[in-house]
């Protein structure tokens, strides 16, 4: 059996920002030379999150709207993790509910996906470097 790893950063303008990293993870499996498998795609950070769901831009919209009625940013006073000097304690449950990671099966070389599905990185404290490990086993 073959292993692969590879870390992808991205710098994240927004606060929160969904970002399709399929294209990313497509090149990975491309260099890995992997073609039966599984490949784990997940957040290096506590504050973001791997997913995947569609492609489009109301959905991202919804997802805004409805992970900020679940955990509002604001008042910050809300939560007892910003009492450290932090300001993302929306952050962590807004991952907890998005989830760490994802893992696709591999076949014939491909991302084994349904109809529409895409890998997204979540996330919900940006504004700085951030990391996304892939990890690809198989043969």
């Amino acid at each position: 059996m073959k292993s692969y790893r590879k870390e992808l950063s991205f710098n994240v303008t927004k606060r929160r920002e969904f970002i399709n990293i399929t294209p990313e993870v497509n090149s990975c499996l491309k260099q890995s030379g992997i073609r039966e498998g599984l490949v784990l795609v997940n957040a290096m950070h506590i504050t973001a999150s791997v997913f995947i769901n569609d492609d489009e831009s109301g959905l991202h919209y919804d997802y805004e709207e409805w992970l900020e009625k679940l955990a509002p940013h604001e008042p910050l006073s809300q939560y007892r993790h910003n009492n450290t000097g932090e300001d993302n304690g929306d952050a962590h449950l807004k991952r907890q509910v998005m989830g760490r990671e994802v893992v696709v099966a591999i076949t014939e070389g491909r991302l084994d996906f349904g109809p529409w599905e895409q890998i997204f990185y979540g996330e919900f404290d940006g504004r700085r470097r951030k990391r996304v490990l892939v990890k690809i086993i198989g043969e």
